[in-house]
């Protein structure tokens, strides 16, 4: 693909991402981009996971990018007045970008320049938001008012997938606005390396055992209790579950898996060793009460591997069908317990799911991002 130096793209986010920055190193080869980082450090202390999350692969190669200066007095992306950069707006119009990529609004410094920008240059926003299962009744109109005047000032919005769209479309983002981003992480690296052999070795796994998997925060929202609860309800000689992660529940999950010698905790694990994880197991489930995506669906599915995820998960419309997965009615312990046993009843079904979990994601990637985003400007 020819590079397009002439046009020139900002892209404004909170900090580096592993799942975005592959994208960007992959968009900087046809087009002109600078990233700009606006909590102003390369980490942050995750507030779900417990712990400063420090990711083992390069996420700041590949691409021109810089650090605004924050001057929050509690920085963070976990509240409006997390981020703000005095000097961006002076640093955007030094890049003299044509067109403007913001990922997320939730934030002061994200915000103001959201509003800045409008009218000036093209402005893409980036979001991944789904409508709530619940909303008190007195804030509904007033959060429709809101957003509804908040996505004008976009020319463009990128939406993830089905449920981000109606989203979009309920705070009155008409059709011709909208532009598909799949949410994506990186297949190749995931299919290519890592293999699951030393782990299962590592669990004291047999080769006719099968093992469940659960990867993420443990925490109220990700909801690993039920998952918990459920497999003891059906677990077999035969059936391992992992739990990987940290978070609030380690400590109830930890209580429960000295009495059940086939659950098993790890600490949270950086990116290099995941493929290895995801390819040991022979399910997943990701049971959480509300999830905007829930990009680990996509790890395990470059991986190969069956899915079992709630209806709350925003990936489920999209990406679990019945040929790769099953989906249960999210905090339902019957559902996900009944499901969860047919799923573990046949190991070689499993395998059937996981090649056709494997295939249906190959579509879900990042050069379909960078077609994505090129048809916008």
């Amino acid at each position: 693909m020819t590079k397009k130096p002439q046009m020139k793209l900002a892209i404004l986010i909170s900090h580096p991402i592993q799942y975005y920055a592959p994208f960007f190193q992959l968009l900087a080869k046809s087009i002109t981009l600078k990233v700009f980082y606006t909590c102003g450090t390369t980490s942050l202390y995750d507030r779900n996971f417990l712990c400063q999350i420090n990711w083992d692969i390069p996420l700041l190669e590949g691409y021109d990018h810089t650090f605004l200066t924050n001057t929050a007095k509690y920085p963070g992306t976990h509240h409006f007045w997390g981020i703000i950069n005095p000097g961006a707006l002076y640093q955007i119009e030094e890049f003299n970008p044509q067109y403007l990529l913001i990922y997320g609004w939730s934030n002061l410094s994200h915000f103001k320049i959201l509003k800045h920008f409008n009218g000036k240059i093209k402005t893409i926003f980036r979001g991944d938001s789904v409508l709530p299962n619940k909303l008190p009744l007195w804030k509904r109109p007033f959060k429709k008012i809101f957003l509804t005047w908040l996505y004008t000032h976009a020319d463009t919005i990128l939406y993830a997938g089905t449920h981000n769209k109606a989203y979009f479309k309920h705070y009155g983002v008409k059709d011709g606005k909208l532009f598909f981003l799949p949410h994506s992480i990186d297949n190749e690296r995931f299919a290519s390396t890592g293999s699951g052999t030393m782990i299962r070795k590592r669990l004291g796994l047999k080769e006719t055992d099968i093992l469940l998997l659960f990867a993420g925060k443990f925490n109220k929202g990700k909801n690993p209790i039920l998952l918990l609860k459920a497999f003891k309800k059906i677990c077999k000689k035969n059936h391992h579950l992992l739990y990987i992660g940290s978070g609030p529940h380690e400590t109830l999950l930890k209580k429960e898996a000295k009495t059940h010698p086939n659950i098993h905790i790890l600490p949270f694990q950086n990116q290099k060793i995941m493929p290895s994880f995801y390819k040991a197991c022979n399910l997943f489930c990701l049971p959480s009460l509300q999830e905007t995506w829930g990009l680990c669906i996509n790890e395990a599915m470059a991986c190969g591997k069956a899915i079992l995820v709630s209806d709350q998960c925003g990936a489920a419309i999209d990406l679990v069908t019945t040929t790769n997965g099953m989906i249960f009615k999210s905090n339902d312990l019957d559902d996900l317990t009944a499901k969860l046993g047919q799923l573990l009843q046949c190991k070689e079904k499993l395998e059937k799911a996981g090649a056709a979990s494997a295939k249906l994601i190959s579509k879900w990637n990042f050069h379909e991002q960078v077609k994505s985003i090129l048809k916008c400007l």
